[in-house]
């Protein structure tokens, strides 16, 4: 039984520590929208997506009404598009016109981002794979509100360093076919490795084919109270530290499980899973990096924060498969730089650096994300640059992501806007010398000898 106690603290860390259901994402398969022409395909897949998203932005709204907690996203991440284009797309500009259609449903229902523009290329592209990769910046320079993810290598596989090479290139694209709106695009657009089925958190969410037809994630973030409750025990323990941040991830959980739960079962949709992330935003107090620093630290990427992090991310898991039996996605802590007031601080200052934040993916739970970089920097560094991440993701055995802005016009020193929960950015500075002789190798890294375990 819940006791008022209970009901008041609730309320407390949804009234003034940022507690919130960050968001709300259905995931669609859409394997059996396939069809042998574009024009087909594009009007299955509209058909669809409204259909079973019809009712999903007025339920987080009632939901949030009823029951007092912020839902800030209603999302939709659908199967790799690559897979259900595969029949019907003989060009990327036919991939074009299914990202028309995708952002077409995705204004239908009224959500504000669509996930799963996505190709997973662990091991080799096939065609389709690499017409869709092709099709990206101009898809992401002509929508609104589709994401984009491409998985590069995984535990098992190893690095497509093919796919990796390309994607320095899909990355620059779009940057400077957004470049009227800051390179905006490069914001929708997320390489990863380990890519999980069931992440809802944009831009790396997409429809798993191991998914059943229809299913609701959610995802809870709540920086802010985590914060507050550090704040309580300063100069404790690293067990009452380490107890205080697991119990309250467990709370923050429960919140997240009333909700999924509630909106499974109002939509008539099988919940899926909890992702507990802690995702800062722009707002004062609800950043990842003064968790950091009240556990010790005068600034994030001060020697110690690598371990420090490491602690916040397994305690923020411990709590959370306490409070839920589906806890999936990524769950732990987010290290976006233009999204948290205190790593951009930190940037800022000088104690957070391009390397330091790559050190510090090693024990979060993405990976360099929402970086902004010099616009004039070369495809092949920002191949490399992606290639080190997917490296750490393959050989630890977890999900890395690079979702990177060069900002074209801009350099090291400028700031960039991006406005709402991608906030703003410091252009940061990037190592100059050259890894093109590495990337252009054909191939790819094979996987690790720990892969082997059947």
């Amino acid at each position: 039984m819940i006791n008022i106690y209970e009901v008041l603290e609730t309320n407390k860390m949804i009234e003034q520590e940022n507690l919130d259901v960050r968001t709300i994402t259905m995931g669609i398969s859409l394997l059996d929208c396939a069809a042998s022409d574009v024009d087909g395909l594009c009007r299955n897949i509209y058909g669809k997506i409204t259909r079973l998203a019809e009712k999903l932005v007025k339920t987080g709204e009632d939901i949030s009404k009823e029951y007092g907690i912020p839902i800030v996203n209603k999302r939709v991440s659908v199967t790799p598009v690559s897979l259900v284009g595969a029949s019907a797309c003989r060009s990327s500009e036919d991939y074009v016109k299914v990202a028309h259609a995708l952002d077409k449903a995705a204004r239908e229902v009224g959500i504000n981002f669509l996930g799963g523009y996505s190709a997973i290329v662990s091991k080799g592209m096939t065609h389709s794979d690499e017409l869709l990769i092709r099709s990206i910046p101009q898809a992401l320079a002509e929508t609104e509100r589709i994401c984009s993810s491409v998985n590069v290598g995984s535990t098992k596989t190893g690095l497509n360093m093919d796919a990796v090479r390309l994607m320095g290139e899909t990355v620059l694209q779009t940057a400077e076919l957004t470049k009227e709106k800051d390179s905006l695009g490069c914001a929708k657009l997320v390489v990863l490795c380990n890519a999980p089925d069931d992440n809802p958190f944009m831009a790396g969410a997409f429809h798993g084919v191991s998914e059943p037809d229809a299913v609701i994630n959610v995802g809870v973030s709540g920086p802010g109270v985590v914060k507050y409750a550090l704040e309580q025990i300063r100069g404790a323990s690293f067990e009452v530290l380490c107890e205080t941040i697991k119990r309250t991830a467990f709370k923050i959980t429960r919140v997240g499980q009333l909700v999924a739960q509630e909106a499974s079962r109002r939509l008539g949709i099988p919940f899926g899973i909890i992702d507990l992330s802690l995702a800062p935003t722009p707002a004062i107090g609800d950043s990842v990096a003064e968790i950091l620093e009240e556990i010790g630290l005068e600034r994030a990427g001060a020697p110690g924060t690598t371990a420090a992090l490491a602690l916040l991310n397994d305690q923020v898991k411990k709590g959370g498969v306490m409070a839920s039996s589906y806890v999936g996605g990524l769950s732990g802590a987010f290290i976006p730089v233009s999204e948290d007031q205190g790593m951009i601080e930190a940037v800022e200052c000088g104690a957070l650096t391009l390397e330091k934040l790559e050190a510090m993916t090693c024990v979060c739970s993405v990976g360099l994300d929402m970086i902004a970089i010099p616009g004039d920097t070369p495809a092949t560094t920002i191949s490399g640059i992606i290639a080190d991440e997917a490296a750490i993701g393959m050989v630890n055995q977890k999900t890395t992501a690079v979702r990177i802005i060069p900002v074209i016009g801009k350099t090291v020193g400028d700031t960039v806007e991006f406005g709402g929960l991608l906030g703003h950015a410091p252009v940061m500075p990037v190592n100059t010398f050259s890894c093109s002789d590495f990337v252009n190798r054909v191939g790819r890294i094979p996987a690790p000898i720990h892969s082997f375990k059947n």
